[in-house]
């Protein structure tokens, strides 16, 4: 299979909002992985008045792709995001990916889907 894609992917605008209609609101970080190797994958979390978080990884398989839910992301002391606070993403990985964002917003009585391809 022919290998595409990057090792260190950035997002920098990210948000979790708390404020949900019936729906609850989320973000994911979507990679495919396009090599014959399993990729292991580094999630660091930068925000503007308060030191990075560290210490989240994820995984996606061999020619597989991956949907990582930001509000269910872990780190190994058990910390999660940071809701209602801005953050921006950076993703590494041991082999290329294909990465992109997406965030449902559902604080409003209409749902919004906003989605990038990271940098």
């Amino acid at each position: 299979m022919e290998t595409y894609g990057k090792k260190v992917w950035f997002i920098p605008d990210a948000f979790y909002n708390s404020q949900w209609n019936g729906q609850v609101s989320h973000e994911a970080v979507c990679v495919i992985n396009t090599t014959d190797t399993d990729a292991n994958i580094k999630f660091t979390f930068f925000f503007e008045d308060a030191d990075k978080l560290e210490g989240f990884t994820s995984f996606c398989k061999a020619g597989r792709t991956h949907h990582i839910r930001m509000d269910r992301l872990r780190n190994e002391k058990g910390e999660g995001i940071v809701k209602d606070k801005p953050y921006a993403i950076m993703l590494e990985s041991d082999v290329p990916l294909i990465a992109q964002y997406s965030r449902l917003d559902t604080s409003q009585s209409e749902m919004a889907l906003m989605t990038t391809i990271p940098y």
